[in-house]
């Protein structure tokens, strides 16, 4: 597996369809329209890459697998880290495979995603169960002049992860949910989320 440096922001993302025509007058081309992701995060006892702030995780987006480890990184304008995946022929042998080894799952998050490219980099468009939001991700200074193109402010840049934004989703909404999922998270009437 080859290491390479992730570079990335996240936006909120409210009007998808305002998004959407941003990114194709912007000179962006749709790479994979929207995909169901459903993301596994494992961890040993005791939780030591949480402690660390690594990640090890098990990706099914449509019907392929990716395995995935993320060092923790380096948060400031952007967040930054090492990244190292390949992909899985057979995902539920993955899990066997890793359970084998003394991990578990830790926490699972899902998502609707599509990806779009310039050729530089990429932006993607996630529908989740806590709200939508995007992503851009490159060099840092493509990362700026994209996000200006598509209306996003500097201000508005999020680094955290989903797991830390599913965590703050959780205290504002006093919600009981263990998983960021949308079987776990149902709009309510109103069409929140609880």
């Amino acid at each position: 597996m080859a290491s390479n440096q992730e570079i990335e922001i996240k936006f909120r993302a409210d009007d998808l369809r305002a998004l959407n025509r941003r990114l194709r007058d912007s000179g962006f081309h749709l790479d994979t329209k929207r995909t169901h992701e459903l993301n596994t995060l494992y961890d040993l006892p005791n939780n030591p890459l949480r402690k660390r702030g690594d990640i090890l995780r098990l990706r099914k987006f449509g019907e392929q697998w990716v395995l995935t480890h993320k060092t923790k990184g380096k948060a400031g304008r952007y967040k930054k880290r090492v990244e190292n995946e390949t992909k899985v022929c057979d995902g539920p042998k993955m899990d066997a495979i890793l359970r084998a080894l003394n991990f578990s799952p830790a926490f699972r998050y899902e998502k609707f995603r599509a990806e779009w490219s310039d050729g530089k980099g990429h932006v993607v468009v996630d529908e989740t169960p806590i709200g939508n939001f995007g992503e851009i991700e490159g060099p840092s200074r493509w990362i700026d002049q994209t996000a200006k193109r598509l209306q996003i402010s500097p201000r508005d840049y999020i680094t955290q992860s989903y797991g830390e934004l599913f965590l703050d989703w959780k205290k504002k909404n006093r919600s009981p949910a263990q998983e960021m999922t949308f079987k776990e998270i149902r709009p309510t009437k109103s069409g929140n989320r609880r």
